[in-house]
């Protein structure tokens, strides 16, 4: 498929690019190296060839339908912010699951809320998706805020699954949502 634009009221999701008009590198290298997005996410060295591979690899993604990543941006500006996806994509099975990260300066305004509650409304109603699930680290609670008003259900815990930056051990909180669900 090729990528899709949301618009997502105060922010506009677009492909991660990097390109003569668009750069999000910056952005990504700048959530490697985020230490609270390290916590919770595995994230390779911070770096511009490493940003390049990370965007290109999106991008081959979206060609293969096995993820489809947007760059939160400001409307006004481009800015990449953050980044929301549905990963481990099984459009045959109707599956997904939602991920995502937002850059320092973009925490606490809902922006992930807003922008994951538009990806579960074209996941759901132009996808066909039936189910979209998402995961995270027992301790993580600004995902577990977001999964909880975006609608998901937590449905288990797996057990000391999640290892963070400083080798302590988590575990993680399963959570989904169906199309059928409010």
């Amino acid at each position: 498929m090729d990528p899709v634009e949301i618009n997502a009221g105060a922010w506009y999701l677009r492909a991660p690019r990097a390109d003569d008009r668009i750069d999000d590198r910056p952005a990504v290298v700048a959530s490697f190296a985020d230490p609270e997005i390290r916590r919770w996410r595995r994230r390779p060295s911070p770096g511009v060839e490493e940003a390049d591979a990370y965007i290109r690899r999106r991008a081959q993604d979206w060609v293969r339908d096995e993820r489809y990543a947007w760059s939160v941006c400001d409307p006004a500006t481009g800015e990449m912010l953050g980044e929301v996806e549905l990963a481990e994509l099984d459009l045959a099975m109707g599956v997904a699951v939602a991920t995502s990260w937002a850059l320092p300066a973009a925490r606490g305004r809902g922006m992930i809320t807003t922008v994951l509650s538009a990806v579960l409304r074209f996941g759901f109603g132009g996808l066909g998706l039936h189910r979209v699930g998402c995961a995270w680290a027992d301790g993580n609670a600004a995902s577990a805020r977001v999964a909880e008003k975006c609608g998901f259900t937590v449905e288990g815990r797996i057990r000391s699954s999640w290892v963070d930056g400083c080798g302590e051990r988590y575990d993680v909180i399963i959570a989904g949502r169906l199309a059928t669900d409010r």
